[in-house]
């Protein structure tokens, strides 16, 4: 639902590494850098909402964030299904995965990318490496005794 002409992340990579390096949800800050909302969106409103940044509190962020799906409770504090909620409820607890800023229709698909082909391929790396360990290898043996890999 972006506009077509999209935030370039390279001009504010700067400021992608501080959000995406931050412990907490980036997907509020993911959508106010990028373009807003597109004029061809297909809600049914009467204002013209075209280039605003305001959160839809759809709850897509929500639904895709790991730390509330391991726990459900911490979800039911709040009604609203917001960014402002996400950050609330999770706070610093955050993994830093950036599940929310992709799931969220408002963040740029170019900033989207970004975060695919930086933060998350580093985190790859890491987890890659912390797979070669021991404790890994077991998890994943009994992981595949279970039938689950």
């Amino acid at each position: 639902m972006p506009l077509r002409v999209q935030t370039d992340p390279k001009s504010i990579e700067r400021i992608l590494k501080l959000v995406f390096s931050q412990p907490r949800p980036p997907v509020a800050r993911c959508r106010l850098l990028s373009s807003g909302f597109g004029p061809a969106h297909t809600l049914k409103i009467s204002e013209d909402i075209a280039g605003s940044k305001a959160c839809l509190g759809c709850g897509c962020c929500m639904d895709a964030c790991p730390i509330l799906a391991r726990n459900p409770a911490k979800r039911e504090r709040l009604e609203t299904r917001t960014s402002l909620a996400l950050e609330t409820l999770v706070a610093e607890d955050c993994d830093r995965c950036g599940n929310c800023a992709l799931a969220c229709p408002q963040v740029d698909p170019s900033i989207k990318q970004y975060l695919v082909q930086t933060h998350l391929a580093e985190g790859m790396s890491q987890l890659l490496s912390k797979a070669a360990t021991d404790e890994i290898f077991v998890l994943d043996l009994v992981l595949n005794e279970w039938g689950v890999l």
